[in-house]
């Protein structure tokens, strides 16, 4: 539908019809008025909750106003949480948390001693969120004309649910989601249409799903206008099924009929109604797979790509290269900001460079406050005395905060750990750069490095790699304790592009080397004056053990949708799997530059 000519264009653009100009006009007054909507929001909470044993508790006397809320209410983590939420999953009805009742537990990818945490969640919660995806095309039609003229192929999965003793589910947010009435009767939307059919999404078997959803979008190979998953690993993930199935799926689409092992009753019901025979496409299928060659598939299969639609921000930056190979460097778009605590907000330039990503905090999803981080000078968080911390129209450009909550189901400054660092606003609003999950992963001394580190290590060493064509596909870490000195253990995966011209055992070693130059300078003391830590080591694994651990995660209950591969490991079986798949060891040859002198 074409824009009325009494649609005012919105300062972002102009909208690509009336229902994007209302989403649009929408942002607008979120972010002109991002201060007076967070004490909106924070009325509502505590209004909504006041009769909770957890409000109650800090004697707020039904205050509504923020200042009493920050003199009161502490700054909380998991464990200071955890013995409500295991009440309210044991059964207790009363209302602890919430004064609405609590429609089920959202389970993160976080975890607490060992256990994945569980997030509770009110029913009012999903029409929240699903506001924040219904303003995710309007942006994105100012940037990409013409996406009602095609499909988006999108591979979305979901997990099998556990039930608490008192009923509820656990379950990831995004099975949540694509389980839920508003996703699932969601209204035809010609800018928003899959090439999945919803059978194919809500098949418990990770398979079965990645099959249909792969065969599918074969079929609509030429109406594809993009292509993306949750994360970027499930993209790269989709394209390994591809390489490991094309044959398979080439003789589905050549007699039009599906294969044998797909039994899931709805996915053969619907896929029935769209699988003919089609011997031109599968010979098309077979040309293009059959030499092995992956560079640029996904353009070669889905021409019409515009760009892929994936989170690449964080710790999934390392997936670039190896999308950049399948794609031939198409954009990659970071559309929104989540997890399953809240959903926060999302990205007003989402063509932009995966490193200059910036996401617009929305302050109607929850109330949001900010501690100034700053590792030289960190803040002092007591229970006893609550702190007086930021709120969005206090932030600075340039500084970094970690991120704390508030929510309508009954998170009441909660940490949630990330780390965001204010690059622009837009309007009143912040814009934030997301730097890390705020964690060490790897310690053997007084060294402390964390996933940030250690990801600019793997980068600056894999340059080295470059002019043998070879990238690292996927990588993790563990502090080896059983030598000694302790030392760092990385294990890489690499994808040589002209196995004749692999990089050698002296390239890999001086990898080893160039990652240790770029750690941080306690380690590297500690490697050149203390020798309290040990030369790093390298292990390169065979080619799919990564796609082994994540078939291993996902055994134990992992979400195929929130799997991201652990950048440190230490558990015992994923050790063993590893080292069991080692097909060469490196080390660095020398110790790294160090000097008691420091830069200012």
């Amino acid at each position: 539908m074409a824009v009325a000519d009494s649609v005012i264009t919105s300062p972002m653009g102009p909208p690509a019809c009336e229902k994007d100009a209302k989403a649009l006009e929408f942002i607008e007054e979120m972010t002109k008025n991002c201060d007076a909507v967070q004490e909106n929001v924070l009325s509502e909470i505590l209004s909504q909750n006041a009769e909770t044993e957890y409000l109650q508790q800090w004697n707020l006397n039904y205050a509504t106003d923020r200042e009493t809320f920050k003199s009161k209410v502490p700054v909380i983590g998991y464990e200071d949480l955890q013995p409500y939420i295991l009440r309210i999953a044991n059964g207790d009805r009363s209302p602890i948390l919430s004064s609405h009742p609590i429609s089920e537990f959202l389970t993160s990818s976080g975890t607490s001693a060992g256990e994945r945490k569980l997030m509770p969640t009110i029913a009012a919660e999903m029409d929240r969120r699903q506001k924040l995806y219904s303003l995710l095309m309007p942006v994105m039609n100012l940037y990409v004309p013409g996406l009602d003229k095609g499909k988006g192929l999108y591979f979305y999965f979901i997990k099998a649910e556990a039930k608490t003793p008192s009923g509820l589910v656990a379950r990831p947010v995004l099975t949540s989601y694509y389980k839920s009435q508003q996703f699932k009767t969601r209204p035809y939307d010609p800018y928003n249409v899959y090439t999945s059919p919803n059978e194919t999404i809500l098949c418990v078997d990770s398979f079965q799903s990645m099959y249909s959803q792969m065969l599918c979008g074969l079929i609509y190979r030429e109406e594809v206008l993009r292509c993306g998953a949750v994360f970027a690993s499930g993209l790269v993930r989709a394209i390994k099924f591809l390489q490991l199935n094309w044959q398979q799926l080439a003789l589905d689409l050549e007699t039009g009929n599906l294969s044998s092992k797909i039994t899931d009753q709805s996915i053969r019901e619907c896929i029935s109604n769209i699988l003919k025979p089609s011997p031109e496409l599968a010979q098309f299928i077979r040309e293009e797979c059959c030499e092995g060659n992956w560079e640029g598939i996904i353009t070669r299969i889905w021409p019409n790509t515009k760009y892929l639609d994936v989170i690449v921000t964080g710790a999934m930056a390392q997936y670039i290269p190896i999308l950049d190979f399948y794609s031939g460097n198409l954009p990659k778009t970071c559309t929104m900001y989540a997890s399953s605590e809240c959903y926060f907000g999302l990205n007003l330039t989402p063509m932009v460079n995966p490193s200059e990503v910036v996401y617009t905090i929305m302050p109607n999803m929850g109330y949001f406050e900010f501690i100034p981080h700053d590792p030289s000078n960190p803040v002092t968080l007591s229970r006893d005395s609550p702190p007086r911390l930021l709120d969005l129209a206090e932030l600075e450009v340039g500084k970094e905060y970690e991120l704390v909550i508030s929510t309508y189901s009954g998170l009441c400054r909660y940490r949630v750990g990330d780390i965001l660092q204010v690059k622009s606003f837009y309007n009143s609003a912040p814009q934030f750069k997301f730097i890390r999950r705020k964690n060490v992963l790897l310690s053997i001394d007084a060294d402390k490095t964390d996933e940030t580190e250690l990801q600019t290590a793997v980068e600056n060493a894999s340059e080295l790699l470059k002019e043998f064509n070879t990238t690292v596909v996927e990588y993790t870490s563990y502090a080896d304790m059983k030598t000694i000195p302790g030392h760092y253990v990385i294990f890489w995966e690499l994808l040589i592009k002209d196995p004749t011209n692999g990089p050698t055992n002296d390239v890999l070693d001086q990898c080893c080397l160039a990652m240790e130059e770029s750690l941080n300078s306690v380690y590297r003391q500690s490697r050149v004056a203390d020798n309290s830590i040990g030369p790093l080591e390298i292990r390169i694994v065979k080619n799919g053990t990564f796609e082994e651990l994540m078939d291993y995660a996902i055994s134990r209950g992992a979400s195929i949708n929130q799997y991201k591969v652990p950048r440190c490991v230490s558990f015992t079986p994923i050790m063993e799997l590893l080292n069991s798949r080692v097909v060469s060891e490196h080390f660095s040859p020398t110790a790294p530059h160090w000097t008691a002198e420091r830069r200012f």
